[in-house]
């Protein structure tokens, strides 16, 4: 179970890795243009005249001359990348299918994986198990899970631990306790004890001191009385 959701763990983290490696790095797509428009007049007077207050000399020319240019960059985004679909193709099946994708201007990228439901597969062996008659072994199944496991032991009745159940189960357990499913809470759970019952001793321990004094201050009290009473 734990080296599946590893795997899980390793394929997600290169994916995610991946599309923001794409995401930093890729280069948007461009669509330029450069558009350049020349336009111009000459015109030759081959006599002289006068029009005017202006006078026009023999073999003058005017020249008229316009240049337009333009330039444009406009950017194209490719088609957007979608998702693969992930089904679980029937009802009986405990997967479930998960996709991710990532689309820049330059490139985009999308990826997939099935999950296995481990808490689906338990259930649906143990009432398999149980259809069959083989009760214990539906139940063992179902003690894999830490929640199961220590809802038993609270209830008094012990998850079965190599053939054996009830006391001998329970002595099985207590001999191998890094076996039990629910071992780091445990292990949490009999520190927090071991805390408190230590502070439950300090302050019993206090409180026994305290009436220690109150005693032998009585007692000196009482035997001061009684050598007054003697003189």
């Amino acid at each position: 179970m734990i080296e599946v959701f590893k795997m899980n763990y390793y394929f997600t983290g290169t994916l995610i890795i991946l599309m923001l490696g794409l995401a930093l790095f890729a280069r948007p797509a461009y669509s330029g243009s450069t558009q350049t428009n020349t336009t111009g007049s000459n015109t030759a007077i081959e006599g002289g005249y006068t029009g005017g207050a202006t006078t026009y000399e023999s073999g003058s020319t005017s020249t008229t001359t316009s240049t337009n240019s333009s330039t444009s960059n406009i950017k194209s985004a490719p088609p957007t990348a979608s998702a693969p679909s992930y089904n679980s193709m029937t009802q009986d099946v405990c997967s479930t299918g998960a996709s991710l994708g990532v689309q820049t201007f330059g490139i985009g990228v999308t990826g997939g994986k099935h999950f296995i439901d481990k808490n689906c597969e338990r259930l649906k062996l143990s009432r398999i198990l149980n259809d069959f008659g083989m009760r214990v072994a539906a139940v063992a199944i179902l003690c894999q899970d830490e929640r199961v496991f220590e809802a038993m032991i609270q209830a008094g009745t012990v998850c079965p631990i190599d053939g054996k159940i009830g006391k001998e189960a329970m002595a099985l357990w207590s001999k191998y306790e890094h076996e039990r499913p629910d071992y780091s809470v445990y292990v949490k759970r009999m520190t927090a004890r071991e805390k408190e019952e230590k502070r439950i001793e300090k302050i019993k321990l206090k409180e026994e001191k305290r009436l220690e004094k109150i005693r032998l201050k009585k007692e000196a009290k009482k035997i001061k009385i009684e050598k007054i009473n003697v003189r």
